[in-house]
């Protein structure tokens, strides 16, 4: 059983000539509505890989709320346990400029809701792999994520998106709910922060080992993924060569992908090679569910000369 314990958003995304500043009115040709928020595309995309995916979290009573539930149970998640409150549900707003830059305002709604109280003791087991993310209040989903580390299961945690300031004391308290810590090359440095900085990324990753004994994984774009392991050990899995359309959802693809597998053999050094692949597919197709590629297409993909390849370890 996979558990995602997380945001689910609506997205709404104008194009623009220019971002409006401040005081300024522009006018965009019309908009897209994209389903969104860390939590869901993360069960999104666990839930393309074939395994038992269960979302918690919180919508509005309206139809954005209605929708998000709707697109979840279409990609195979259980829905049974996402309550509707009196908060809107969760909504990103973004605007996208000619050259490709954005500004993105998300206002949390339903998501600031979410409760330790939401997840129902027969999600919890020692099957049990629970993914969480940073998009939902750190008290509720620590809570959360102590209650599946007690039952024997394990615990995969993406600090993203990363707070400033993020207190040591808070990301002790993570580490030491987390079986699997997940962070891009910026969030490693944001934590070994709070840890007293490290030099670059590896060392950032080193360092969040030692202080919560926990695996560590660094995604890194097209250098691919990185994993240190309590005993030093350090994995890489490389990024497959695509030439990107967009790179949204790629990072939550990876989190869903490793969460699934992991749940299906446990194995650190495929789970890495297997989520690589998917990102990279994730970026073909704009949008941040679109490109999520389904168990059948990163099989057909792997066995090719391209993708076969063994991830190696590093010393």
């Amino acid at each position: 059983m996979i558990l995602v314990f997380g945001s689910i958003n609506m997205d709404l995304v104008a194009s623009v000539a220019a971002i409006p500043r401040p005081g300024e009115t522009v006018l965009s040709p019309g908009y897209r509505t994209l389903f969104g928020g860390k939590g869901a595309n993360q069960a999104v995309a666990a839930a393309r890989m074939g395994g038992e995916v269960a979302m918690v979290g919180r919508v509005g009573n309206d139809g954005f709320g209605a929708s998000c539930r709707g697109n979840l149970a279409a990609n195979g998640v259980a829905t049974e346990h996402i309550l509707t409150g009196a908060e809107p549900t969760g909504c990103a707003f973004i605007t996208v400029d000619a050259a490709g830059e954005n500004a993105i305002t998300v206002a949390s709604g339903a998501n600031g809701a979410v409760a330790a109280g939401d997840l129902p003791e027969s999600l919890v087991g020692a099957d049990t792999v629970a993914v969480m993310q940073m998009e939902v209040p750190l008290a509720a989903s620590l809570d959360a994520a102590r209650k599946v580390k007690a039952a024997g299961g394990r615990v995969v945690w993406n600090l993203a998106p990363a707070p400033p300031g993020l207190k040591a004391a808070d990301l002790r308290d993570i580490l030491a709910a987390t079986d699997v810590f997940v962070v891009n090359e910026i969030e490693a440095m944001m934590a070994a922060e709070a840890l007293g900085g490290a030099s670059d990324f590896k060392d950032a990753a080193r360092r969040l080992v030692q202080a919560g004994s926990t695996i560590c994984v660094v995604t890194a774009g097209a250098a691919g993924a990185f994993a240190c392991e309590p005993d030093g050990t350090l994995h890489h899995a490389p990024a497959l060569p695509v030439t990107p359309v967009d790179t949204t959802g790629a990072g939550d693809t990876f989190v869903g992908v490793l969460a699934a597998e992991l749940a299906l053999h446990g194995r650190l050094d495929e789970a890495l090679r297997r989520a690589c692949a998917a990102a990279s597919l994730a970026c073909l197709a704009a949008g941040a569910q679109d490109g999520m590629p389904t168990r059948r297409q990163l099989d057909d993909r792997l066995s090719g000369p391209a993708g076969a390849k063994a991830a190696p370890s590093l010393a």
